[in-house]
């Protein structure tokens, strides 16, 4: 068999071990993923717990990267702290090597094919019998992945036996080590599998293909490629997150270098156990997990001193976000309720342009400069980090409130206090209401459909004429011609609503729309037309005086049900 095809079949048996790998990753953590975040999340207090959790989670999981992953998202959270997400990485080191015992101590030991045909067989089947998401679907799919993790590595092991049948070792150029050492590193950064790269150099040496002590060191190249993942999951997030994957690579690099350094040391320590000659496979298992815990003992009585180093590499930088509120003192309560008022209105106008931007609407249409949160950046936020960003800014808000009630107010000053924060809670329901539909949102634009997707230029064309009145109204001096625009737009609303209702019950009877889209449709409509009430409630508290909103009020409960004007108080 010329040897052009058999590398094919090495490719192929690679692709069938990483899809296997996929396999096995995406049922188990299906099936346990909430287990496992909570062992992460909770029992990783501590040096020695937060290494032994790493360790089961990925031993169970078969991924370094998922937990590493895992990691990054609790730290950005807030969740755990720098220590304790350096312990769960060490730990995710020595959990990755069971791969290597199951693949030395079964993948080479048995008639591949006499395990692997049966789990594929087996899965197959209960994929067709079990429905999709299922925990017996979920099991399925684990089988069909054990399967093909070992189906695969039978394709790579034989794809080189014709080879090596004509090969000897001493035709191997001599590229020294450093050359194995960034081979290893490479497949693994490209193939964001650690377990993949293991597999081949297993296979090598099983084969003869390559010596031990190379395969020692490709192996070692592997645990640092390992890094590359949790490095581009850090990329434009938070410090934190930074700051973890930095400890990885520099304990993957750090471990590395001492395992490469001591090489021959460890070869002999290797060697005293097992008979590298014979078990050659279960020697390099033993040599992943002896270098592992080697960097673990190494770096534990560092835990410490490593945190505050990474801390001052990658310093928290807090982003002000407010305009107003960082300029004011909260114990002078005029000058803070003005401020807080006005910051209040600058977190409408971002809530008014995340809106905007959800329903891809030109926010020139509305805003003729660009507003705080960019105006010093170079790029847009993305949707979701915009969203964050309000949240943030209202938490500043809140904040501050709960600062200036801390100081001597009178009847009126608590009053006024408490519509802003009813003004800034609306705005923020508003905009919740919005981030839900999002999704909706895209799909009756890009629907097939002509009567969903006259819609959703309805629901665009709606909020650019509510934002106008809203600009128009914002920029009024008059109080009472502001109280009765704000009368005008909440009918305004209710009229544009019950178009809506018409509208679709015309659809629904000429059959222009299937039923399973008049539920979408309604929703939709409903949270849509709530988040535009309460901006308008916002705009309420945020300008007219008590007793201008006293008769708003009143003049809504006419004409709303009760349910729906507790709205604008609602957390």
């Amino acid at each position: 068999m010329p040897f052009s095809m058999d590398l094919w079949k090495l490719l192929a048996g690679l692709g069938i071990f990483l899809f296997g790998m996929l396999l096995i990753e995406e049922s188990v953590k299906a099936l346990s993923g909430r287990a496992f975040r909570r062992i992460i999340r909770m029992y990783t207090n501590g040096r020695l717990r937060s290494i032994g959790s790493g360790a089961l989670v990925t031993a169970l999981l078969q991924s370094s990267s998922a937990v590493s992953l895992m990691v990054l998202a609790f730290v950005g959270a807030g969740v755990m702290n720098m220590q304790n997400a350096i312990g769960v990485i060490m730990g995710s080191n020595i959990g990755t090597t069971l791969t290597a015992w199951i693949i030395a101590t079964i993948g080479f030991k048995i008639k591949i094919e006499s395990l692997a045909l049966p789990f594929i067989g087996l899965g197959a089947v209960g994929i067709i019998i079990f429905k999709p998401s299922t925990k017996p679907s979920l099991i399925t799919r684990f089988l069909i992945g054990f399967g093909f993790l070992f189906l695969g590595l039978d394709f790579m092991k034989g794809s080189v036996e014709n080879f090596t049948q004509t090969f000897r070792l001493e035709q191997l150029p001599d590229y020294g080590l450093w050359f194995y050492l960034l081979a290893g590193t490479l497949a693994t950064a490209l193939m964001h599998s650690s377990a993949a790269t293991i597999a081949i150099v297993l296979t090598a040496v099983n084969s003869g293909l390559i010596t031990f002590e190379i395969g020692a060191v490709m192996v070692i190249g592997a645990n640092i490629g390992t890094t590359i993942t949790v490095l581009l999951g850090a990329i434009g997030g938070v410090q934190a997150k930074k700051r973890v994957s930095l400890s990885h690579l520099v304990f993957n690099l750090v471990t590395g270098a001492v395992a490469f350094l001591g090489l021959p040391a460890l070869i002999w320590i290797i060697a005293f156990f097992v008979d590298i000659r014979s078990e050659s496979l279960i020697g390099l298992a033993l040599f992943h997990t002896l270098f592992n815990i080697l960097g673990v003992v190494l770096f534990f009585p560092f835990f410490g001193p490593l945190s505050r180093l990474l801390t001052k590499i990658y310093p928290d930088h807090k982003t002000v976000l407010t305009v107003y509120l960082d300029k004011t003192p909260p114990e002078i309560t005029d000058a803070a309720t003005a401020a807080l008022r006005n910051e209040t209105r600058h977190l409408l106008q971002e809530c008014q342009l995340y809106n905007l931007r959800l329903l891809r609407i030109d926010e020139r249409l509305v805003f003729d400069a660009g507003l705080p949160f960019e105006a010093n950046r170079k790029k847009k936020y993305t949707l979701d980090a915009f969203y964050e960003n309000i949240k943030l800014l209202h938490a500043e808000i809140f904040t501050f409130y709960s600062k200036v009630q801390t100081h001597k107010l009178d009847e009126a000053e608590t009053k006024e206090l408490e519509r802003l924060t009813y003004a800034s809670r609306n705005i923020m329901n508003a905009l919740k209401n919005f981030k839900g539909v999002r999704h909706n949102m895209d799909e009756f634009d890009g629907s097939d459909n002509e009567y969903l997707n006259a819609q959703y230029k309805t629901f665009r064309r709606r909020l650019v004429e509510l934002y106008h009145n809203m600009l128009r109204i914002l920029n009024m001096e008059d109080k009472d011609e502001q109280y009765h625009s704000l009368l005008a737009s909440f009918r305004q609303i209710e009229e544009s609503d019950e178009r809506f209702i018409k509208s679709t019950m015309k659809a629904v009877a000429e059959q222009r729309i299937q039923e399973i889209d008049i539920a979408s449709l309604l929703l939709v409509n409903r949270l849509f037309t709530q988040s535009c009430r309460m901006q308008i409630y916002s705009m309420k508290d945020l300008l007219l005086s008590q007793e201008q909103v006293d008769n708003f009020d009143r003049a809504m409960d006419n004409r709303v049900n009760p349910g729906t004007q507790k709205e604008k108080i609602s957390g």
